[in-house]
Formats: structure tokens, C-alpha cells, sequence
């Protein structure tokens, strides 16, 4: 380090919390924007689209569980029928 520098004042890990919660930045199209008053309604409308998103998906595993599966074996395809 060159000699004009002086930390003599300087804090070791003053913004080391801040930095270790991190910040999450995201910018908006004016449209998107025009539709929320702040963060607080943005947070929300994204909580209730992945609220949404994960019954959609529990739905379709529990359908797909309680779904009957067919009970004859598949056809054998033309390929496998000319190799055998």
C-alpha cells in the first residue's frame, strides 16, 4: 500500500452485516411498475403467483398418484415388430 493512506479512523466489518444479508434489486418495466403502489404490494402479488403456482403443482402430483393406470401392456411398435 502506498504511504498517503490512512485508515488510522477505519472500522473493520462495518457494512460486513449488511453485505452478508444481501439485497436483491430488480427493476420493473413502467408498465408493471404503474400497477404497485411500492414493494409491500409487489411482494405480495408475487407471494400469492407462487402460492398459486405450487397448489398447481401439488395438484397435478396428487391427481397423477390417484390416476388409474391402464391394466394392458402397451403395443410393440412397428420397429421392434419388423426385429422380431
Amino acid at each position: 500500500m502506498l504511504p498517503e493512506y490512512d485508515f488510522s479512523g477505519a472500522v473493520r466489518g462495518k457494512y460486513y452485516e449488511r453485505y452478508r444479508q444481501g439485497t436483491n434489486v430488480v427493476l420493473l418495466d413502467a408498465d408493471v411498475a404503474e400497477a404497485f403502489h411500492d414493494s409491500a404490494s409487489v411482494n405480495d402479488a408475487l407471494r400469492l403467483l407462487v402460492s398459486v403456482a405450487e397448489a398447481k403443482v401439488s395438484r397435478r402430483r396428487r391427481d397423477a398418484a390417484t390416476r388409474p393406470r391402464p391394466n394392458k401392456a402397451l403395443q410393440a411398435t412397428a420397429r421392434r415388430a419388423r426385429r422380431a
